[in-house]
């Protein structure tokens, strides 16, 4: 039964891909836009929360204004993705510029893995045709997370998968990562690391768009055990239907370069200040924020992080350890204060 859905479909949205970009946008805002944002209210009471926490000192016009953008760009977001099945190399190219590929490929003249840290910012999906950059010796992937509606995951699959890159499936990442480096292969991994992460994966709490955040440590960690150079995404949107991908250098040697936790700091303090300058592009639709370490349910390792409700540690602190110096939390405007 899946499989027949999906052909259903693939079939119909491969027929939507058909039609020119400029016909799409008059769809995403005569039809779109109104079901999802009017007549749907689709995940409205979540965006408006988010929008709320994380920019406080803006006015609820402003706010107000950010949300319409957003869901503007959402609907884009989504018929764009679906322009993908069948949009051709020269014209996605022409579309989806990326810069700083030829410094990317000189970093494998020291390690045979490089990663790339992502958000899901502008239209992430595009990223996926960094293949189409590259040179043939070149194995582009990317990490990617089953989606619950099966016939929906077996699409967004084919699409990931037509621009020659590899999808490694969450669970068995590392194991596909260890694969290609015992060959020797020249890897590039690209990591959608701003979710919300589970409990048993919360291994540190840092600021992030003014709150305290669980964020996920596994790229670079993963990195650590790897030797991978680290690059982070700089997406942006000159206009509708065009983006730039710029992949800037964080750093050829993690292990020497950045202490325990820093590496990922830095990508959260990068993706936050892209978000800030252009907020509408961040997909405000998901609960990042639904684990604080205040909640009931929270593990003890994490209360004992706090004093007076106030946070002490960025990591766990378990029962038998105290808290040292460099556990302490910085705020981002510290973080600012010492660069």
């Amino acid at each position: 039964m899946n499989k027949v859905l999906y052909y259903i479909l693939y079939v119909l949205f491969y027929m939507i891909s058909l039609l020119p970009y400029r016909v799409l946008y008059v769809i995403s805002d005569i039809i779109l836009y109104p079901v999802i944002f009017h007549l749907t209210s689709y995940r409205r009471k979540i965006t408006r929360a988010n929008l709320s926490h994380a920019y406080p000192d803006k006015t609820q016009e402003e706010r107000d204004e950010i949300e319409k953008k957003f869901y503007h760009f959402f609907c884009d977001y989504f018929l764009e993705t679906i322009k993908l099945i069948s949009v051709s190399k020269k014209e996605l190219k022409r579309r989806m510029v990326m810069k700083g590929t030829d410094d990317m490929y000189k970093s494998f003249e020291k390690n045979t893995m490089l990663f790339i840290y992502l958000g899901h910012f502008c239209n992430w999906e595009y990223i996926a045709s960094l293949q189409w950059w590259m040179p043939d010796d070149v194995l582009c992937s990317q990490i990617y997370r089953i989606l619950r509606n099966k016939p929906f995951d077996m699409l967004f699959y084919k699409i990931r998968s037509r621009f020659g890159g590899l999808n490694m499936e969450k669970n068995s990442s590392m194991r596909a990562i260890m694969e290609q480096k015992r060959k020797g292969q020249k890897t590039i991994v690209g990591f959608i690391a701003d979710q919300g992460p589970r409990w048993i994966n919360i291994h540190l709490f840092t600021p992030f768009l003014r709150q305290d955040t669980a964020v996920f440590t596994g790229t670079e960690r993963i990195a650590r055990k790897v030797g991978a150079s680290v690059y982070v995404a700089h997406l942006t949107r000159p206009r509708r239907g065009y983006y730039e991908c710029e992949y800037k250098c964080l750093t050829l040697d993690v292990r020497n370069d950045f202490a325990e936790n820093e590496l990922t700091k830095c990508y959260i303090h990068d993706l936050e200040q892209q978000i800030d300058a252009n907020p509408h592009l961040w997909l405000w639709t998901h609960k990042r924020w639904r684990r604080q370490r205040t909640d009931e349910d929270a593990p003890e390792e994490w209360k004992a992080t706090l004093q007076d409700g106030i946070p002490i540690s960025e990591t766990p602190i378990k029962k038998s350890e105290s808290l040292s110096p460099s556990r302490t939390c910085k705020s981002s405007q510290q973080r600012k204060d010492a660069q």
